[in-house]
């Protein structure tokens, strides 16, 4: 059975804690973990891009020369693409690039990310993770005694000291243990994970 270090809120570690083996014990899928990081950054997307076509160009109502005789190719517009001022052949239009991932594939890319981690060792459990006040420096100090860097701190609900305390340390994201991001896990080195919002991940993605 996979096993983290439990650490308390002044960054020692005071035990070790038993993890889930349906969710942090699983062979991880690597395909679909690449599919949900593919899914999240795709739907990040603003996909606000726009360029004129020849139809949406100003000017070129006028043929520049006749059909024949001149000696030039023939043309219809000045405002064809091949012209400057032109339009944009296949010119890009708003659009949306999000599109929908099986709930199964998400909550098995979600369990293999978890997995992995827990592979690496990279899941540090605290046993209380809260702030009395907003202090970076608290926070900071918290994390640098447990040796932790880049990584994605999850915590049972909106901590709001702790989001805003965290949030202007480099590196470091915050979220709680319903909304979990694959994304956010696989660009993190470490998971540090109050022991409450643990055993929501246990109940949630059972």
């Amino acid at each position: 059975m996979p096993k983290a270090n439990l650490y308390d809120m002044a960054g020692k570690q005071i035990g070790e804690i038993e993890l889930s083996e349906a969710i942090f014990g699983i062979e991880p899928n690597q395909a679909v973990v690449h599919e949900a990081v593919k899914n999240h950054l795709a739907n990040c997307r603003q996909g606000t891009q726009s360029a004129l076509t020849r139809a949406e160009v100003s000017g070129g109502g006028k043929k520049p020369w006749r059909q024949k005789g001149t000696g030039h190719a023939r043309q219809g517009s000045t405002r064809a693409p091949q012209w400057t001022h032109g339009g944009i052949v296949f010119a890009p239009k708003p659009r949306t690039y999000r599109y929908a991932l099986n709930k199964k594939v998400k909550r098995l890319a979600l369990k293999s990310a978890l997995s992995a981690k827990a592979a690496e060792n990279a899941i540090l459990v605290v046993d209380g993770l809260k702030l009395d006040e907003v202090k970076t420096k608290t926070m900071k100090t918290f994390l640098d005694a447990a040796g932790v860097g880049k990584s994605v701190v999850i915590t049972p609900e909106v901590e709001k000291n702790v989001v805003l305390s965290a949030r202007n340390i480099p590196g470091v994201v915050t979220t709680t243990a319903k909304i979990l991001s694959v994304y956010d896990i696989v660009n993190a080195k470490q998971l540090v994970i109050d022991k409450a919002a643990l055993a929501i991940i246990e109940e949630v993605y059972a």
